[in-house]
This record gives structure tokens, C-alpha cells and sequence, in this order.
């Protein structure tokens, strides 16, 4: 699984955002959906490494798309 270490959640949100997904509900964790995948985000302060490489993973970016949309 990839890894992507010391993201804040509102970063990785705004990320998601540029790359097309769009907020559907708020509460403990964001939820996001592009129409087509629903991505989950824990509001913690960094996300974890692997839970962020899962979530780029469930989004279908890579690492690296990932890093230039931040």
C-alpha cells in the first residue's frame, strides 16, 4: 500500500477537491464523491500514512498526482 506521511485532513479535502470530488456529508470524517467513488477522510491532525495511501488509492490518484494537487 502506498504511504504518504503528514497530510492534514483539510489539505487532503481540498486536494480531493481539485481533483473533482465534492462533499457529501461532514460529521466524525468527511465523505467525498467524484460520481462515480466515495472516499472517506478521518478529521485527524495528520492522517495517518497508510490510511491516506488507501484513501488515494480508493480515489484512483497516485501518489504523486496526489502531491501536485496539495
Amino acid at each position: 500500500m502506498p504511504k504518504i506521511p503528514g497530510v492534514n485532513h483539510l489539505r487532503a479535502v481540498k486536494a480531493l477537491e481539485k481533483a473533482g470530488f465534492r462533499i457529501i456529508h461532514e460529521g466524525k470524517h468527511v465523505v467525498m464523491s467524484d460520481g462515480v467513488r466515495i472516499v472517506t477522510i478521518p478529521r485527524h491532525d495528520p492522517v495517518n500514512a497508510y490510511t491516506m495511501g488507501g484513501i488515494l488509492r480508493d480515489a484512483g490518484l497516485t501518489i504523486e498526482e496526489f502531491r501536485k494537487l496539495l
